[in-house]
């Protein structure tokens, strides 16, 4: 069994990314099993054709404990017999997020849910590695971390970000990055600069994924791609990069890089002029 983890920074397509991948996988015949480690819930909305799947956490709250509850309550299977779990959070100020990652990873330990599966996949909030957001890393449980990022300068901000969680985590628990996910916003240079930033942090730009509105039609009626319309391009871009994670054999221990290499290099492929073009733009015409 591998236990993989896709982060992300909030907004780029992270849980859509990982939704049309695993289908991707199951389609190729692998026992799938997702685990949502987002407070929003959203990880598993498009296997499941749901809004949002009822979270460990808020379940828990219902009857009493974690204790108290079936894994069947939990534990659902949506399209092509892929197994479902959201960790889910707290109410908004009140308490760690983080904590429900701890609290459902250890409940589905506990009940036997890792059982006769191919791949694991963790969905985890990347804008923050913080101790319960990195429990997949800390603790081992994810073996090989993807990052799905684009050639924005936040999105890579988070991407060098979350590697450095990886290095700290990487030497004590052996996980490793398998790769950079470049989820495109058409950005200038796009695919260049993602190879570089991968380059830079020891590791490969594993897939580019075009930009396409089918995504966000299928999306609508919470569906992947591949269930909504298996026949077009994007369809066949999450295949290609399902089959390169399940034959990917480089898995690094990251090397990050400071801020001022990350802005140099945005500089180099004029993104930061660019952004900055933008944001005078957009004051000139309020002042207007």
């Amino acid at each position: 069994m591998r236990q993989i983890a896709f982060y992300g920074k909030g907004g780029i397509g992270k849980s859509t990314t990982q939704q049309n991948t695993m289908a991707a996988l199951a389609e190729r015949g692998n026992k799938v099993m997702i685990v949502g480690c987002d407070p929003k819930a959203d990880s598993t909305r498009l296997i499941l054709h749901s809004k949002a799947q009822t979270s460990v956490l808020s379940l828990a709250a219902e009857i009493g404990s974690v204790e108290d509850l079936e894994l069947e309550d939990v534990l659902l299977e949506g399209q092509f017999g892929i197994k479902c779990v959201e960790s889910g959070g707290p109410e908004p100020g009140v308490g760690c997020a983080g904590r429900g990652v701890i609290t459902a990873i250890s409940f589905l330990e506990e009940q036997g849910a890792y059982e006769n599966l191919d791949y694991v996949c963790y969905d985890v909030l990347g804008d923050v590695v913080c101790g319960g957001f990195a429990m997949p890393i800390r603790q081992g449980k994810a073996q090989e971390i993807y990052i799905v990022t684009s050639g924005e300068m936040m999105a890579m901000y988070a991407a060098n970000n979350i590697a450095r969680g990886i290095l700290k985590y990487a030497h004590s628990g052996g996980v490793r990055l398998g790769g950079l996910i470049c989820n495109s916003r058409n950005t200038d240079r796009e695919a260049e600069l993602i190879t570089e930033l991968a380059r830079r942090l020891n590791t490969q730009m594993i897939h580019f994924i075009p930009r396409d509105n089918v995504v966000q039609h299928a999306e609508l009626r919470r569906m992947t791609v591949i269930e909504y319309n298996s026949e077009v391009n994007q369809a066949a871009e999450y295949r290609e990069l399902a089959r390169k994670i399940e034959q990917n054999d480089m898995k690094t221990i990251p090397t990050p890089i400071s801020m001022d290499e990350l802005e140099e290099l945005l500089i180099e492929f004029g993104i930061m002029e660019q952004e900055n073009e933008a944001i005078i733009g957009k004051s000139a015409g309020a002042v207007a």
